[in-house]
């Protein structure tokens, strides 16, 4: 039996290697995706009968956990594969399941191409499918498209000419379309999370695979997304207690007014180092724990779907728990991640912000993956539900 954590732990000590190095100078990562490829880690969450592990969610989150720390850049070129899967077992029927998912279950690197910058609220999609001269086309832009530079299959979020949700299923190569390396953002710059574009891309039937009728439904695909946002943010806060122990015991000097000779019993750095690492494994307890939800929720739910059910009473009360669990997590990991990085100051002094040591990447990548989603919002919901009773919006954000 495939043990995929332990594939994750192999390949941290690789992708850890040149990150610094491949943000400082913006150094795609496609020899570290080639090797995630190679290593069948990308199958971990793909039915056993697809040639996948199937594995938890609290494995999924340890994965995560593992890359995030390594490079969270790799770490969120890798989150759309990883929700890909997700989706497709939960709304795709079992013919488009088995020609995708077993690909992802044979090797393949997918991606997604969802997020857009046009219409008035977030999370609006008008990439839509058109029919030309006997032919179904594709057209439309995407802002945000996170890793489809190293995938080999991409998933696009459209409409069809109704105004139902649907993804289409695009090879790389598929002509028209356009993949820019184009993000700018101060952090996670090497997500390769550029523009894509599509000129009249033709489809087949099969490529389409509806997803309207699961508007309005409440799922636990949006709560295995935030954990591995989560999972990554921990990642980060854990790089950040690393150097920070390792700088206060081979760099820090102590001040002449603390009365010791080494930093490392200098009691204000040794409160920073224990706040750090404090507020890390809190935030990390805390996304472990909502993990466990996660994988109830999401077990229940796809055994519904497998029996031809509507969502039982059962499983929408573990959607919701599992929803209040993900955003006490997420407000966790992203002040904690957030916070840390910029303690690690105080524990090196001025010698961290020199540019060879690129520690400010750190802070850069938290605060960049950190605006995913609002964690005002969530402390919202984590109230009106203990106080009022109300479940969570029914949003990809939960």
């Amino acid at each position: 039996m495939t043990d995929y954590v332990h594939i994750a732990r192999t390949l941290a000590p690789l992708v850890a290697e040149d990150a610094s190095q491949r943000d400082a100078e913006r150094i795609l990562p496609f020899a570290i995706f080639e090797k995630i490829a190679s290593s069948g880690l990308g199958a971990a969450r793909v039915q056993k009968e697809l040639g996948g592990g199937d594995v938890s969610q609290s494995a999924v989150a340890e994965i995560f956990i593992t890359l995030g720390k390594a490079d969270p850049n790799v770490a969120q070129a890798l989150f759309p594969h990883f929700i890909n899967i997700e989706q497709l077992r939960l709304m795709a029927e079992p013919d488009a399941q088995a020609r995708y998912l077993g690909q992802i279950g044979r090797g393949i690197i997918s991606s997604g191409a969802v997020a857009e910058r046009s219409g008035n609220f977030r999370g609006e999609i008008h990439t839509h499918i058109a029919h030309v001269d006997g032919k179904t086309v594709l057209r439309g832009r995407k802002f945000y498209s996170t890793g489809c530079l190293f995938a080999d299959l991409i998933k696009v979020q459209a409409v069809d000419e109704a105004g139902k949700g649907i993804y289409v299923m695009l090879p790389k190569d598929t002509q028209g379309l356009v993949l820019l390396d184009d993000w700018d953002g101060m952090g996670q710059r090497t997500t390769a999370s550029g523009v894509t574009e599509f000129h009249d891309v033709v489809l087949s039937p099969e490529q389409i695979i509806p997803t309207g009728h699961w508007a309005g439904r409440r799922n636990y695909v949006g709560a295995s997304a935030q954990l591995i946002h989560c999972s990554i943010d921990v990642g980060i806060g854990l790089a950040v207690l690393d150097d920070a122990v390792y700088w206060a015991k081979n760099h820090t000097r102590p001040l002449r007014e603390s009365g010791v000779s080494r930093a490392s019993d200098d009691p204000y750095i040794l409160y920073a180092v224990g706040e750090i690492s404090a507020r890390v494994r809190a935030a990390e307890a805390l996304v472990r724990r909502a993990a466990e939800y996660v994988e109830q929720a999401a077990r229940a739910q796809l055994e519904d779907v497998r029996h031809g059910r509507s969502t039982t009473a059962e499983t929408e009360n573990l959607l919701v728990q599992s929803s209040i669990a993900i955003a006490e997590a997420k407000i966790a990991a992203t002040e904690s991640a957030i916070h840390v990085a910029q303690k690690l100051y105080d524990v090196g002094g001025a010698a961290t912000t020199q540019k060879p040591f690129n520690f400010d990447r750190h802070w850069r990548n938290a605060r960049t993956h950190t605006t995913h989603d609002s964690v005002a919002y969530k402390y919202k919901a984590i109230g009106n539900f203990l106080l009022n009773g109300e479940p969570p919006p029914i949003t990809f954000t939960y």
